[in-house]
């Protein structure tokens, strides 16, 4: 394998890595400023206020895009062994 070839292979698993993860990111970041933002007007500072509400948006974003991350991380696994495959001839 060229170092080009291992570079973009290098590249295109941190780009996944950040795509997969953005869904529950995104999710319990939305859900803890609506949280800080309630806690704030309402003044009312409790602790697993803000922690169980994120944590039940991160499992949902999970649920609803685990088929497009699996299916993402089929494919470059996919490619992958291809690579792997092209090594030994």
């Amino acid at each position: 394998m060229s170092q080009d070839v291992l570079l973009s292979l290098g590249r295109e698993a941190l780009l996944l890595m950040i795509l997969a993860s953005l869904p529950p990111i995104g999710a319990s970041l939305v859900v803890g400023f609506l949280m800080s933002l309630f806690q704030a007007t309402t003044q009312l500072q409790e602790s697993t206020l803000t922690v169980v509400p994120k944590l039940c948006a991160a499992v949902l974003a999970l649920v609803l895009a685990g088929p497009w991350i699996g299916g993402q991380l089929t494919l470059f696994t996919h490619q992958l062994l291809l690579l792997i495959a092209e090594v030994g001839v």
